[in-house]
């Protein structure tokens, strides 16, 4: 497997606005996911209120939720939420709002999403999930919640790596550490045979690796 690499594809849509964009539904749709990307708390409401879908998608199939999700924006994700937005709806990268939570560190946001039903266990076409995302980030208190909310730690995701795996490939003694105090088994290896400590070696993070070989020697 070639070295790690946290790809995350990223979209936008051109959106106008003007007296008529009501009778527009088209626009109306542009409106609100521009909002969206923009932090316009306002506009989001404005648009909804106007009769915009609140599952509108971009051309790359993001939904105004996935980018507020992105943004780590807490109060359009509560507004889009309570107007019943779908929490689980990925784009065509079959990336869905938990993953952009969690490849942005927002641990709010991923908080919410998750009170709302959001799986954990969905993978985008690089077979990352939301937790592959948040350890290789080193985004610890993401990787707690997500453990908190039923992940196992020593799953398995693509290329038989586990999130210790990616943590430790990026060089993160935090989130190293919050998973080796979760349970997180050190010896395990990759489709490769390699564990964690190898991985973390080369990619040239000797202080992360000597800490996991240690782990490996007392498990």
């Amino acid at each position: 497997m070639k070295k790690l690499c946290l790809a995350f594809v990223w979209g936008v849509l051109a959106a106008s606005t003007g007296a008529a964009i009501a009778d527009d539904p088209y626009a109306l749709n542009a409106q609100l996911l521009a909002a969206a990307r923009n932090g316009d708390a306002a506009m989001v409401k404005r648009a909804l209120a106007a009769g915009a879908p609140v599952n509108a998608r971009t051309r790359i199939g993001d939904t105004a939720l996935n980018l507020a999700a992105r943004r780590g924006d807490e109060s359009i994700v509560d507004v889009l939420l309570g107007a019943r937005a779908d929490v689980n709806l990925a784009n065509t990268a079959q990336v869905t709002p938990l993953m952009s939570a969690a490849f942005g560190g927002h641990v709010r946001a991923a908080q919410r999403l998750l009170d709302k039903g959001a799986k954990t266990d969905a993978a985008d076409r690089l077979g990352k999930t939301a937790m592959v995302y948040a350890a290789g980030g080193g985004h610890t208190d993401i990787v707690k919640l997500l453990l908190a909310h039923g992940v196992a730690v020593n799953a398995r995701y693509h290329n038989d790596l586990t999130a210790l795996m990616w943590a430790a490939g990026y060089g993160h003694g935090d989130t190293v550490a919050a998973l080796l105090g979760a349970g997180a088994n050190a010896a395990l290896t990759d489709n490769r045979g390699k564990t964690a400590e190898a991985i973390a070696k080369e990619n040239g993070k000797p202080e992360v690796a000597q800490v996991l070989h240690t782990a490996a020697l007392n498990h």
